[in-house]
Protein backbone atom coordinates (compact mmCIF):
# COMPACT_ATOMS: atom_id res chain seq x y z
CA UNK A 1 0.00 0.00 0.00
CA UNK A 2 3.06 2.31 0.56
CA UNK A 3 4.87 1.50 -1.94
CA UNK A 4 1.77 2.33 -4.34
CA UNK A 5 0.81 5.69 -2.47
CA UNK A 6 5.22 6.23 -3.04
CA UNK A 7 4.35 5.65 -6.94
CA UNK A 8 0.97 7.74 -7.27
CA UNK A 9 2.96 10.46 -5.85
CA UNK A 10 5.43 10.60 -7.84
CA UNK A 11 3.31 10.11 -11.11
CA UNK A 12 1.05 13.05 -9.78
CA UNK A 13 4.15 15.28 -8.94
CA UNK A 14 5.49 14.68 -12.46
CA UNK A 15 1.59 15.38 -14.08
CA UNK A 16 2.13 18.93 -12.72
CA UNK A 17 5.89 19.51 -12.95
CA UNK A 18 6.86 22.73 -14.50
CA UNK A 19 9.87 22.35 -15.68
CA UNK A 20 8.56 19.40 -17.95
CA UNK A 21 5.27 21.40 -18.98
CA UNK A 22 6.48 24.88 -19.98
CA UNK A 23 9.75 26.67 -20.66
CA UNK A 24 12.27 28.24 -18.39
CA UNK A 25 10.67 30.96 -15.49
CA UNK A 26 6.74 30.08 -16.78
CA UNK A 27 4.48 28.38 -13.91
CA UNK A 28 1.20 27.28 -13.05
CA UNK A 29 0.45 30.12 -11.00
CA UNK A 30 1.51 32.54 -14.09
CA UNK A 31 -1.82 30.43 -15.54
CA UNK A 32 -3.82 31.37 -12.65
CA UNK A 33 -4.15 34.85 -12.90
CA UNK A 34 -6.24 37.14 -14.96
CA UNK A 35 -4.99 38.32 -18.24
CA UNK A 36 -3.65 41.84 -19.09
CA UNK A 37 -6.22 44.83 -18.14
CA UNK A 38 -8.34 41.93 -16.28
CA UNK A 39 -9.35 40.54 -19.49
CA UNK A 40 -10.19 36.80 -19.77
CA UNK A 41 -8.50 34.06 -18.25
CA UNK A 42 -5.93 31.52 -19.21
CA UNK A 43 -7.07 28.16 -19.90
CA UNK A 44 -6.98 25.68 -16.40
CA UNK A 45 -7.48 22.09 -16.21
CA UNK A 46 -10.64 22.30 -13.87
CA UNK A 47 -12.15 23.76 -17.60
CA UNK A 48 -11.98 20.41 -18.96
CA UNK A 49 -14.59 19.22 -16.27
CA UNK A 50 -17.30 20.68 -18.92
CA UNK A 51 -16.48 17.68 -21.16
CA UNK A 52 -19.10 15.65 -18.96
CA UNK A 53 -22.30 17.63 -19.15
CA UNK A 54 -21.13 18.79 -22.99
CA UNK A 55 -21.05 14.48 -23.88
CA UNK A 56 -24.30 14.27 -22.41
CA UNK A 57 -25.52 17.19 -24.18
CA UNK A 58 -24.48 15.79 -27.78
CA UNK A 59 -25.96 12.46 -27.04
CA UNK A 60 -29.52 13.65 -26.53
CA UNK A 61 -28.45 16.51 -30.09
CA UNK A 62 -27.53 13.50 -31.78
CA UNK A 63 -30.50 11.52 -31.10
CA UNK A 64 -33.00 14.10 -32.35
CA UNK A 65 -31.12 14.68 -35.01
CA UNK A 66 -30.99 11.41 -36.38
CA UNK A 67 -34.81 10.36 -34.93
CA UNK A 68 -36.50 13.55 -36.63
CA UNK A 69 -33.92 14.85 -39.36
CA UNK A 70 -31.57 11.83 -40.43
CA UNK A 71 -34.22 9.10 -40.55
CA UNK A 72 -36.85 11.01 -42.57
CA UNK A 73 -33.94 11.74 -44.50
CA UNK A 74 -33.41 8.61 -45.20
CA UNK A 75 -36.92 7.31 -45.65
CA UNK A 76 -37.48 9.56 -48.33
CA UNK A 77 -34.56 8.39 -49.99
CA UNK A 78 -36.03 5.09 -50.18
CA UNK A 79 -33.72 3.07 -47.45
CA UNK A 80 -35.81 0.38 -46.08
CA UNK A 81 -36.18 0.54 -42.32
CA UNK A 82 -36.06 -3.13 -41.91
CA UNK A 83 -33.77 -5.48 -40.47
CA UNK A 84 -32.18 -9.39 -41.89
CA UNK A 85 -34.44 -12.40 -41.14
CA UNK A 86 -34.29 -13.46 -37.22
CA UNK A 87 -32.87 -16.72 -36.05
CA UNK A 88 -35.46 -19.23 -34.93
CA UNK A 89 -35.57 -19.13 -31.55
CA UNK A 90 -33.56 -21.30 -29.53
CA UNK A 91 -31.87 -21.54 -26.30
CA UNK A 92 -29.51 -24.08 -26.82
CA UNK A 93 -27.59 -22.46 -30.08
CA UNK A 94 -27.96 -18.57 -28.28
CA UNK A 95 -26.12 -19.91 -25.54
CA UNK A 96 -23.74 -20.99 -27.86
CA UNK A 97 -23.80 -18.37 -29.63
CA UNK A 98 -23.10 -15.89 -26.81
CA UNK A 99 -21.15 -17.56 -24.61
CA UNK A 100 -18.86 -19.76 -27.07
CA UNK A 101 -18.51 -18.88 -30.68
CA UNK A 102 -20.68 -17.03 -33.34
CA UNK A 103 -18.51 -19.37 -35.77
CA UNK A 104 -18.81 -23.15 -34.72
CA UNK A 105 -16.29 -24.99 -36.09
CA UNK A 106 -17.18 -29.03 -37.70
CA UNK A 107 -17.03 -30.56 -34.45
CA UNK A 108 -19.18 -28.40 -32.55
CA UNK A 109 -21.91 -28.13 -35.31
CA UNK A 110 -22.27 -32.06 -35.56
CA UNK A 111 -22.85 -32.04 -31.77
CA UNK A 112 -25.31 -29.38 -31.94
CA UNK A 113 -26.97 -31.49 -34.90
CA UNK A 114 -27.60 -34.63 -32.28
CA UNK A 115 -28.26 -32.69 -29.33
CA UNK A 116 -31.14 -31.00 -31.58
CA UNK A 117 -31.62 -33.54 -34.04
CA UNK A 118 -31.41 -30.97 -36.81
CA UNK A 119 -29.59 -30.37 -40.14
CA UNK A 120 -26.23 -29.24 -39.94
CA UNK A 121 -26.97 -27.30 -42.77
CA UNK A 122 -30.49 -25.88 -41.02
CA UNK A 123 -27.92 -24.99 -37.90
CA UNK A 124 -25.81 -23.46 -40.13
CA UNK A 125 -28.36 -21.35 -41.31
CA UNK A 126 -29.27 -20.73 -37.79
CA UNK A 127 -25.89 -18.51 -37.08
CA UNK A 128 -25.90 -16.83 -39.95
CA UNK A 129 -29.33 -15.63 -39.47
CA UNK A 130 -28.33 -14.64 -35.90
CA UNK A 131 -24.56 -12.91 -36.88
CA UNK A 132 -26.81 -10.76 -39.38
CA UNK A 133 -29.23 -9.71 -36.54
CA UNK A 134 -26.04 -8.18 -34.56
CA UNK A 135 -25.64 -6.08 -37.55
CA UNK A 136 -26.74 -2.63 -37.68
CA UNK A 137 -29.55 -1.80 -39.90
CA UNK A 138 -28.66 0.64 -43.85
CA UNK A 139 -31.09 2.85 -42.13
CA UNK A 140 -28.78 3.14 -38.75
CA UNK A 141 -25.68 3.72 -40.85
CA UNK A 142 -27.61 6.25 -42.85
CA UNK A 143 -28.06 8.58 -40.24
CA UNK A 144 -25.46 8.02 -38.44
CA UNK A 145 -23.30 9.26 -41.27
CA UNK A 146 -25.35 12.15 -41.72
CA UNK A 147 -25.05 12.93 -37.78
CA UNK A 148 -20.92 12.48 -38.84
CA UNK A 149 -21.34 14.59 -42.25
CA UNK A 150 -22.82 17.70 -39.76
CA UNK A 151 -20.75 17.39 -37.02
CA UNK A 152 -17.31 17.60 -39.33
CA UNK A 153 -18.83 19.92 -41.11
CA UNK A 154 -20.23 22.49 -38.73
CA UNK A 155 -16.32 21.83 -36.48
CA UNK A 156 -14.32 22.73 -39.48
CA UNK A 157 -16.48 25.45 -40.74
CA UNK A 158 -16.64 27.16 -37.20
CA UNK A 159 -12.85 26.23 -37.15
CA UNK A 160 -11.87 27.80 -40.57
CA UNK A 161 -14.00 31.05 -39.75
CA UNK A 162 -12.53 31.38 -36.69
CA UNK A 163 -8.70 30.94 -37.86
CA UNK A 164 -9.34 32.96 -41.16
CA UNK A 165 -8.85 36.21 -38.74
CA UNK A 166 -6.16 34.85 -36.20
CA UNK A 167 -2.71 36.02 -37.48
CA UNK A 168 -1.29 32.69 -36.60
CA UNK A 169 -3.33 30.85 -39.26
CA UNK A 170 -1.36 32.89 -41.91
CA UNK A 171 1.92 33.34 -40.02
CA UNK A 172 2.71 29.70 -37.53
CA UNK A 173 5.61 31.44 -36.05
CA UNK A 174 2.55 33.48 -34.06
CA UNK A 175 1.95 29.95 -32.42
CA UNK A 176 4.97 30.72 -29.90
CA UNK A 177 5.46 34.03 -29.46
CA UNK A 178 4.66 35.26 -25.71
CA UNK A 179 4.01 31.27 -25.33
CA UNK A 180 1.91 29.88 -22.77
CA UNK A 181 0.67 33.33 -22.57
CA UNK A 182 -2.31 33.53 -25.31
CA UNK A 183 -5.44 34.16 -24.62
CA UNK A 184 -8.55 31.90 -25.84
CA UNK A 185 -12.29 31.57 -25.69
CA UNK A 186 -13.43 29.20 -22.55
CA UNK A 187 -15.80 27.44 -24.64
CA UNK A 188 -11.32 -4.90 -36.02
CA UNK A 189 -7.26 -6.10 -36.14
CA UNK A 190 -6.43 -2.56 -36.30
CA UNK A 191 -7.33 -2.62 -32.47
CA UNK A 192 -4.14 -1.27 -31.73
CA UNK A 193 -3.61 1.32 -34.34
CA UNK A 194 -7.32 3.06 -33.14
CA UNK A 195 -6.29 3.02 -29.39
CA UNK A 196 -3.00 4.46 -30.35
CA UNK A 197 -4.59 7.27 -32.43
CA UNK A 198 -7.63 8.01 -29.90
CA UNK A 199 -4.88 7.94 -26.95
CA UNK A 200 -2.54 10.37 -28.79
CA UNK A 201 -5.68 12.43 -29.85
CA UNK A 202 -6.62 12.62 -26.36
CA UNK A 203 -3.48 13.53 -24.72
CA UNK A 204 -2.96 16.06 -27.27
CA UNK A 205 -6.06 17.91 -26.98
CA UNK A 206 -5.69 17.92 -23.21
CA UNK A 207 -2.26 18.12 -22.36
CA UNK A 208 -2.61 21.41 -24.63
CA UNK A 209 -5.33 23.01 -23.65
CA UNK A 210 -4.07 22.97 -20.05
CA UNK A 211 -0.79 24.31 -21.04
CA UNK A 212 -2.13 26.91 -23.19
CA UNK A 213 -0.75 25.50 -26.67
CA UNK A 214 -4.17 26.50 -28.38
CA UNK A 215 -3.09 28.00 -31.12
CA UNK A 216 -1.19 25.32 -33.15
CA UNK A 217 -4.10 23.01 -31.53
CA UNK A 218 -6.70 24.53 -33.38
CA UNK A 219 -4.97 24.93 -36.56
CA UNK A 220 -4.21 20.98 -36.25
CA UNK A 221 -7.86 19.58 -35.39
CA UNK A 222 -9.37 22.16 -38.09
CA UNK A 223 -6.40 20.33 -40.75
CA UNK A 224 -8.04 17.34 -39.69
CA UNK A 225 -11.57 17.81 -39.85
CA UNK A 226 -11.31 18.94 -43.70
CA UNK A 227 -11.63 15.77 -45.16
CA UNK A 228 -14.16 13.79 -42.59
CA UNK A 229 -16.96 15.66 -44.44
CA UNK A 230 -16.80 13.66 -47.88
CA UNK A 231 -16.01 10.32 -46.79
CA UNK A 232 -19.56 10.88 -44.90
CA UNK A 233 -21.16 11.98 -48.11
CA UNK A 234 -20.09 9.06 -50.03
CA UNK A 235 -21.20 6.48 -46.85
CA UNK A 236 -24.73 8.27 -47.02
CA UNK A 237 -24.79 8.04 -50.55
CA UNK A 238 -23.93 4.60 -51.22
CA UNK A 239 -26.67 3.22 -48.64
CA UNK A 240 -29.08 5.48 -50.81
CA UNK A 241 -27.21 3.61 -53.62
CA UNK A 242 -26.18 6.84 -55.82
CA UNK A 243 -23.56 5.11 -56.95
CA UNK A 244 -21.88 7.82 -59.04
CA UNK A 245 -22.10 10.33 -56.24
CA UNK A 246 -20.36 7.66 -53.83
CA UNK A 247 -17.53 7.20 -56.29
CA UNK A 248 -17.07 10.83 -56.53
CA UNK A 249 -16.86 11.84 -53.42
CA UNK A 250 -14.86 9.03 -51.73
CA UNK A 251 -12.08 10.09 -54.48
CA UNK A 252 -12.66 13.32 -53.46
CA UNK A 253 -11.91 12.21 -49.72
CA UNK A 254 -9.29 10.14 -51.23
CA UNK A 255 -7.09 13.63 -52.69
CA UNK A 256 -8.13 15.60 -49.65
CA UNK A 257 -7.24 12.70 -46.90
CA UNK A 258 -3.79 12.02 -48.64
CA UNK A 259 -3.17 16.29 -49.29
CA UNK A 260 -4.02 17.35 -45.44
CA UNK A 261 -2.35 14.35 -44.23
CA UNK A 262 0.62 13.44 -46.09
CA UNK A 263 1.31 17.01 -47.60
CA UNK A 264 -0.22 20.14 -45.38
CA UNK A 265 0.76 18.19 -42.29
CA UNK A 266 3.93 17.74 -42.12
CA UNK A 267 4.80 21.02 -43.80
CA UNK A 268 2.84 23.27 -42.21
CA UNK A 269 1.72 21.75 -38.68
CA UNK A 270 5.71 19.58 -38.50
CA UNK A 271 7.84 22.68 -39.45
CA UNK A 272 5.99 25.00 -36.87
CA UNK A 273 6.02 22.60 -34.12
CA UNK A 274 9.27 21.26 -34.85
CA UNK A 275 11.07 23.87 -36.08
CA UNK A 276 9.85 27.35 -35.76
CA UNK A 277 8.71 26.62 -32.16
CA UNK A 278 12.39 25.67 -31.20
CA UNK A 279 13.90 28.90 -32.74
CA UNK A 280 11.44 31.18 -30.80
CA UNK A 281 10.93 29.86 -27.41
CA UNK A 282 13.69 26.70 -27.38
CA UNK A 283 13.10 23.10 -26.31
CA UNK A 284 11.72 22.19 -23.56
CA UNK A 285 11.28 18.57 -21.43
CA UNK A 286 7.33 18.72 -23.01
CA UNK A 287 8.10 20.32 -26.17
CA UNK A 288 9.70 16.42 -26.75
CA UNK A 289 6.40 15.00 -25.64
CA UNK A 290 3.93 16.71 -27.77
CA UNK A 291 6.06 16.69 -31.01
CA UNK A 292 6.70 12.76 -30.17
CA UNK A 293 2.98 12.35 -30.26
CA UNK A 294 2.57 14.72 -33.51
CA UNK A 295 5.17 12.13 -35.68
CA UNK A 296 3.09 9.42 -33.57
CA UNK A 297 0.00 10.96 -35.75
CA UNK A 298 2.10 11.39 -39.07
CA UNK A 299 3.08 7.97 -38.68
CA UNK A 300 -0.89 6.99 -38.51
CA UNK A 301 -1.37 9.44 -41.27
CA UNK A 302 1.05 7.43 -43.60
CA UNK A 303 -0.55 3.79 -42.51
CA UNK A 304 -4.34 5.22 -42.53
CA UNK A 305 -3.27 6.64 -46.34
CA UNK A 306 -1.69 3.13 -47.56
CA UNK A 307 -5.44 1.98 -47.10
CA UNK A 308 -7.26 4.32 -48.54
CA UNK A 309 -4.92 4.15 -52.05
CA UNK A 310 -5.83 0.40 -51.73
CA UNK A 311 -9.26 1.06 -51.32
CA UNK A 312 -9.19 3.48 -54.09
CA UNK A 313 -7.30 1.84 -56.80
CA UNK A 314 -9.87 -1.61 -55.70
CA UNK A 315 -12.77 0.70 -56.47
CA UNK A 316 -11.23 2.37 -59.63
CA UNK A 317 -10.62 -1.25 -60.88
CA UNK A 318 -13.78 -2.70 -60.53
CA UNK A 319 -15.72 0.06 -61.57
CA UNK A 320 -17.02 1.15 -57.97
CA UNK A 321 -16.67 1.73 -54.46
CA UNK A 322 -17.00 -1.16 -52.49
CA UNK A 323 -19.81 -1.94 -50.04
CA UNK A 324 -20.12 -0.55 -46.33
CA UNK A 325 -19.14 -4.17 -44.96
CA UNK A 326 -21.83 -3.82 -41.83
CA UNK A 327 -24.86 -3.42 -44.72
CA UNK A 328 -23.89 -6.79 -45.82
CA UNK A 329 -25.65 -9.89 -44.58
CA UNK A 330 -24.22 -13.38 -45.10
CA UNK A 331 -25.39 -15.74 -46.76
CA UNK A 332 -25.12 -19.74 -47.66
CA UNK A 333 -22.74 -21.15 -49.87
CA UNK A 334 -22.56 -24.50 -51.13
CA UNK A 335 -19.89 -25.92 -49.60
CA UNK A 336 -20.66 -23.64 -46.34
CA UNK A 337 -19.09 -25.14 -42.95
CA UNK A 338 -19.92 -22.39 -40.46
CA UNK A 339 -15.83 -21.95 -40.34
CA UNK A 340 -13.90 -20.87 -43.82
CA UNK A 341 -14.84 -17.71 -45.39
CA UNK A 342 -13.63 -15.72 -48.49
CA UNK A 343 -12.19 -12.27 -47.83
CA UNK A 344 -11.80 -8.98 -49.38
CA UNK A 345 -11.03 -5.61 -48.28
CA UNK A 346 -13.87 -3.23 -48.11
CA UNK A 347 -14.76 0.75 -46.55
CA UNK A 348 -16.83 0.13 -43.55
CA UNK A 349 -17.45 2.22 -40.88
CA UNK A 350 -18.15 -0.80 -37.86
CA UNK A 351 -17.06 -0.63 -34.10
CA UNK A 352 -15.91 -3.88 -34.62
CA UNK A 353 -14.04 -5.15 -37.30
CA UNK A 354 -9.88 -4.52 -38.73
CA UNK A 355 -8.02 -1.64 -40.49
CA UNK A 356 -9.51 1.49 -39.14
CA UNK A 357 -9.34 4.60 -41.47
CA UNK A 358 -9.53 7.75 -39.32
CA UNK A 359 -11.72 5.95 -37.53
CA UNK A 360 -13.75 4.59 -40.29
CA UNK A 361 -12.57 0.83 -40.96
CA UNK A 362 -12.03 -1.35 -43.94
CA UNK A 363 -12.37 -4.61 -42.81
CA UNK A 364 -12.21 -8.05 -43.63
CA UNK A 365 -15.91 -8.86 -45.15
CA UNK A 366 -17.63 -12.66 -44.28
CA UNK A 367 -19.36 -13.48 -47.42
CA UNK A 368 -21.30 -16.83 -48.10
CA UNK A 369 -22.92 -16.90 -51.10
CA UNK A 370 -26.67 -18.90 -51.43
Amino acid sequence: MAATATVGALLWGWLWNERFWFPANVTWADLEREGPDGEGSYPRPVHLLVAFPLAVGFYVLRWLFESFIAKPCALRLGIQDSGPCRAQPSAILEKVYLSISKYPDARRLEGLSKQLDWDVRKIQRWFRHRRNQDKPRTLTKFCESMWRFIVYLSIFSYGFVFLWSSPWFWDTKQCWYNFPFQFTDVRRKDFLIMFIHHLTAVVLITTSYITNMVRVGVLILCLHDVSDSFLEVAKMANYAKYQRLCDATFILFTVMFIATRLGIFPIWILNTTLFESWEIIGPYPSWWFFNGFLLVLQLLHVVWSYFIICVAYKALARGKVLKDERSDVESSSEGEDGTSNSRKGILSTSSNGANRINGHIMNDQQTEEE
